[in-house]
């Protein structure tokens, strides 16, 4: 292992405070020769499917965590005060245990104890904190907080409680060294003595927000467009330009930062070398069904059908009995009949609650299995509709049937479906909008103090996208030579450009898929992080689509796509 591993950074999931894309941030780690990194994002674990799978896939060991907000108060307490503003902690899994406390810790943070921020606290840490290891974080930490205010009977008692709660070996001290950091000097000196006199061990990071150290202005852009300031706003925070040093360091540079406290940077390759967490992808986690007493979901499946058979048909002839056989063993044999029968179900408890139900849409309509329990009524023999299209024994992935519902009636299904499965085993799914090409131009201008004119100038020059495919302000420089020749001549233009394209990409912000409902077979946090919607009380998973279930090689839970139509 190298010599060095950062355990403290934060990626674009840290919603308009980190600009490091995980694919970058990984290929970046390898040009250094390092073999592990860990995730932290500001209370979530948004990215950490993709970010386990993406260093798998290079070589690097990953190491899942999070920056969590820890409450001065209960989680609870959401009174106005002076918990506005929480303290940090990093929290590092070191096993599965330690992976599955950790997203117990975010979902509740998220469910109970947001204001403002999701907001953890000392007693929630005490009852999830096994298989977790913890550092102190940076100046607004925990237990760094009161030794900068001078409090150091309130650090040395933070410590303690900490120090308790997860046990040797498992809470580090946390030193930073960040240009023009107020207070950062000052409060290594009193974190190095806190060290000495409790026995705590020192630890060394880099609070990484961005890549290089030439994406500085950007990452400090995209704070402005999170707090709708400009960069020449007087009395902002840490201004990422006056300290341009949040970057991906070399193990050589942080050696030499911390050239008087080597046991500081071997800490990192110690903790490293404890976190091992492995995650089972791409297997379906089916829920249960419940069937009647003595009987098997297939048999209840087969019983379902043959009955549908006779209310669709009337006689069923040879042709359709084969048929239906023949879809029946590729069902079965693939293990899927309980997903048919969930499906089934709401289905028809929809329409007999006299909820409008579409009568088809894509693949699923070829199946004579589908139209016998209810799910389609679109008769597949009179359209001529292939049931391989949908399902087939080469297909490795799971069927995926959407269904359409009266838009004004939709959650009455979902409420269905939450109230059969357990409210603690259902919720929607999370989706990330990015930042587009013309938006990037148009955030970027008014963030460097641009009247609106001059970058809707520029962004109306880049041509939109095609078939589905979003444009890049790489390819309009290709195919517009009206915008070539203005990023070329003009200072201005080219200024907004060059900037606007370090943070394009980048996802914005965080809402709820449209269709996208989730039934697990026990708890979610078992499996996934959850949060409440964006302005709402409807749960979401922080998994999106694209690693929540069992295709993409995901986590493995049922998605259901439930559309509402009008």
């Amino acid at each position: 292992m190298a010599d060095f591993v950062h355990l403290h950074n934060h990626s674009e999931y840290s919603l308009l405070d980190g600009l490091s894309k995980i694919d970058d941030m990984i290929r970046r780690i390898k040009e250094l020769g390092m073999d592990a990194l860990a995730i932290t994002d500001h209370g979530n674990m948004y990215g950490a499917i993709k970010f386990y799978k993406k260093c798998r896939e290079e070589g690097i060991k990953p190491i899942l965590g999070a920056e969590i907000y820890v409450s001065r108060r209960a989680r609870t307490d959401k009174e106005p005060g002076i918990d506005s503003d929480s303290n940090h902690l990093i929290l590092l899994a070191e096993n599965e245990e330690g992976y599955k406390n950790l997203m117990k810790i975010i979902s509740i943070s998220n469910l109970e104890g947001y204001y403002y921020k999701p907001r953890s606290d000392v007693e929630l840490l005490r009852q999830n904190s096994k298989g977790l290891i913890c550092l102190s974080s940076c100046v607004n930490g925990f237990v760094s907080d009161p030794l900068i205010q001078g409090d150091g009977e309130t650090a040395t008692k933070r410590a303690k409680i900490l120090s308790e709660i997860f046990g040797e070996d498992h809470f580090y001290l946390e030193l930073q060294k960040h240009l023009n950091v107020k207070d950062q000097d000052d409060l290594n000196g009193k974190l190095i003595k806190l060290s000495k006199d409790l026995g705590l061990p020192l630890v060394a990071t880099n609070d990484n927000h961005y890549i290089n150290k030439a994406d500085a202005e950007a990452q400090e852009a995209l704070l402005c467009i999170q707090t709708q300031m400009t960069l020449d706003t007087p009395n902002r925070r840490l201004s990422m330009i006056d300290s341009p040093d949040f970057y991906i360091k070399s193990q050589e540079e942080m050696k030499g930062l911390f050239i008087q406290y080597p046991e500081a940077i071997k800490n990192t390759v110690k903790i490293a070398n404890m976190c091992s967490v492995e995650i089972s992808l791409g297997k379906w986690i089916m829920p249960e069904f419940e069937v009647p007493k003595g009987k098997t979901a297939s048999e209840f499946l087969k019983e379902l059908v043959n009955k549908g058979l006779k209310e669709r048909f009337g006689k069923i002839n040879a042709d359709t009995r084969e048929r239906a056989d023949y879809e029946l063993s590729i069902i079965l044999g693939r293990k899927y009949e309980t997903y048919f029968l969930i499906v089934s179900d709401f289905v028809n408890w929809a329409k007999n609650q006299g909820i409008s139900v579409g009568p088809g849409r894509g693949s699923a309509a070829g199946s004579v299995v589908s139209y016998a329990l209810g799910i389609t009524d679109i008769d597949p023999f009179f359209f001529n509709l292939p049931f391989e299209r949908f399902l087939n024994p080469l297909r490795p992935s799971p069927p995926d049937i959407d269904l359409d519902f009266a838009d004004t009636r939709r959650d009455e299904v979902i409420d269905y479906v939450t109230s059969k499965y357990g409210r603690e085993k259902v919720a929607q799914i999370i989706t990330f909008g990015t930042m587009e090409a013309r938006g990037s131009v148009r955030d970027m201008g008014r963030v460097l103090g641009y009247p609106y004119s001059v970058p809707d100038r520029i962004a109306k020059l880049i041509p939109p996208g095609w078939q589905g495919h979003a444009m890049t302000i790489e390819t309009a420089l290709e195919q517009s030579p009206e915008l070539k020749i203005a990023h070329s001549t003009e200072a201005d233009t080219r200024r907004i450009l060059d900037l606007a394209q370090k943070i394009e990409g980048v996802v914005r912000h965080a809402s709820t898929h449209a269709a996208g409902v989730v039934i697990a077979d026990k708890n979610l946090t078992e499996y996934t992080p959850l949060q409440k919607e964006t302005n709402g009380e409807k749960i979401v998973t922080q998994y999106d689509m694209y690693t929540i279930g069992a295709d993409y090689d995901g986590v493995g839970l049922l998605k259901m796509d439930l559309l509402g139509l009008r």
